[in-house]
C-alpha cells in the first residue's frame, strides 16, 4: 500500500447489528498528511459507547481519541490544520466547543461546525474529524 494505515477494522465486527462489511482504519498517513477516521464517544480498543446522554463526557472521549491515534502516528495535538465537528444539537455546541478549546489550546486550527440529523449510532451526540500534518523528521 502507497499509504500508512492505522488500527484497521471491518466495519462488520464494529456494527454488527447494521450488517455491514466496510475494510477501514483509523488514521491513514499519506506523505505528511493524517487524516484521522471521524472520532466518536467510544473507546478505541472495546468501541464501547461512552457518555451516553453527555455532551461534555462524549467530547472528552473524542478528545482522547484524537490525541492517542495522533500520537500512534508520530504526531501530537499542536500538528492539527483542520477540524471538522458534527453536533446533533446546536444546543451542545457551547459545551463541546469548550471541552475542544481546553485540549487544542495554543493551536489555532481551523474549524469547521455542521449540525446533522444523525449520527452512525443512536448515543453519539458528537463526531469530529482531523487533519493534521507529521513533525519534521
Amino acid at each position: 500500500m502507497v499509504h500508512t494505515r492505522i488500527r484497521k477494522f471491518n466495519t462488520g465486527d464494529t456494527y454488527p447489528e447494521q450488517k455491514l462489511d466496510n475494510d477501514l482504519c483509523q488514521a491513514v498517513i499519506a506523505g505528511r498528511t493524517i487524516y484521522l477516521r471521524g472520532q466518536c464517544p467510544q473507546d478505541l480498543d472495546t468501541s464501547v459507547s461512552v457518555a451516553i446522554g453527555d455532551p461534555e463526557g462524549q467530547a472528552e472521549q473524542v478528545m482522547r481519541n484524537i490525541d492517542q491515534l495522533l500520537r500512534e502516528c508520530g504526531a501530537s495535538l499542536e500538528h492539527i490544520c483542520k477540524v471538522t465537528v458534527y453536533l446533533t444539537d446546536i444546543r451542545h455546541r457551547q459545551t463541546i466547543y469548550r471541552v475542544l478549546g481546553r485540549w487544542m489550546k495554543g493551536v489555532f486550527p481551523v474549524f469547521t461546525g455542521l449540525v446533522v440529523v444523525a449520527l452512525a449510532r443512536p448515543e453519539w451526540l458528537v463526531e469530529i474529524d482531523v487533519i493534521a500534518e507529521m513533525p519534521e523528521a
